[in-house]
């Protein structure tokens, strides 16, 4: 397995494997990260075994880690190479990342059965190169022909992790989690893995005014705006209805927790939006490959099932934005009605589906 960077990257790999544990019992599964990046923390924590390659992304400009670049990946593919050939894999599969073009690459030289996963609209660079030389292209949306061999793709659907596929943790299980009481409601605020600047910024600077609507509220901030955030909450006269963390690893006792989400809109967290059923406002990364999050987002609020926020306009409409939804109940559950709809069967079971017709199809 190999994914990394994000956890849009790292959760689906550990979701897959997680299902492979399940049909596969004692399979052994391996993961091949870049070195340095948040994979190498977030793997051995869910309980897999992980190894890294020294290995980064190209930069569009000129930097010091272009020029190291080409060692990069010379070195990356060679250990890759050797880690294909002492760990002999039945299949090789990458969720996107920098470690997963050298691991599939060197995978389906030594005629490995490969598959990928693409579970945005735009897909990676890393990808893009991959998706002429593996097996099976795994994809959330359709339209996917532009990108890749229109014979190796399946629409499978993004996976997400069981806990929250399958919600079962009580509301007072998540309010209990993170010290909140049962009155009042909860906003759940996330960037993503990484924390996103704009929703943090825009939450900062309008962030007595949230909680003035007597809303409790979950901060994610990601570790760059961490401080900053942990400053305003403290400073804040409603400091004991706020939660700040840099990361949440439970992620199912938020989602539990919360009644209404503020959200970047990439690919995994609609899918766990859409699977928990909860009305957010999303806020799109403006910078995402050919806006790829805005049509993420916009495909669920033109039916109505969640509301689209540039973030252009965050600082300014957020709180807006945020006590409409909050004051109006039939709004809330107009969103979480009209989510119904987009809800998919089971994306995990799926992939392992195609992974298992190709370690069947070289048995």
């Amino acid at each position: 397995m190999s994914g990394g960077g994000t956890g849009g990257h790292i959760f689906p790999a550990i979701a897959i494997a997680n299902k492979l544990k399940e049909r596969y019992t004692h399979a052994d599964i391996l993961f091949v990260g870049a070195k340095g990046r948040m994979e190498m923390e977030k793997v051995p924590r869910a309980g897999y075994p992980i190894q890294g390659l020294w290995i980064s992304g190209f930069q569009r400009k000129l930097t010091i880690d272009n020029l190291s670049f080409p060692f990069k990946l010379v070195s990356s593919l060679c250990k890759a190479r050797k880690i294909v050939n002492n760990f002999k894999p039945d299949v090789a599969i990458g969720t996107g990342g920098y470690a997963s073009g050298p691991l599939l690459y060197m995978a389906s030289r030594k005629k490995v059965p490969t598959l990928i996963l693409e579970q945005n609209s735009f897909p990676g660079i890393t990808n893009k190169i991959l998706g002429k030389r593996v097996d099976t292209v795994c994809v959330a949306y359709n339209g996917m022909e532009k990108y890749f061999p229109h014979n190796k793709l399946k629409v499978t659907g993004a996976p997400i992790r069981k806990e929250i596929l399958t919600l079962s943790t009580t509301r007072e299980e998540g309010l209990k989690h993170f010290g909140l009481n049962k009155k009042e409601p909860v906003l759940l605020i996330i960037g993503g893995s990484q924390g996103a600047r704009g929703i943090n910024t825009a939450i900062e600077q309008n962030l007595d005014a949230i909680a003035a609507l007597g809303i409790q509220i979950i901060w994610q901030t990601g570790t760059s705006s961490f401080k900053d955030a942990e400053n305003a909450a403290g400073k804040s006269r409603f400091k004991a209805n706020i939660r700040v963390t840099e990361f949440i690893y439970e992620m199912d006792k938020a989602y539990a927790a919360a009644n209404l989400i503020v959200s970047r809109a990439g690919a995994i967290a609609i899918a766990e939006i859409v699977a928990v059923g909860k009305p957010a406002i999303f806020i799109p990364l403006p910078s995402a490959a050919e806006d790829h999050q805005t049509k993420n987002a916009r495909s669920l609020s033109e039916k109505g099932a969640g509301i689209l926020l540039p973030e252009k306009e965050a600082k300014t409409k957020i709180i807006t934005e945020i006590k409409a939804l909050a004051e109006s109940a039939e709004k809330r559950g107009q969103i979480i009605k009209n989510l119904a709809a987009f809800k998919t069967d089971d994306a995990t079971q799926n992939i392992v589906n195609e992974v298992d017709k190709l370690i069947n199809k070289n048995r």
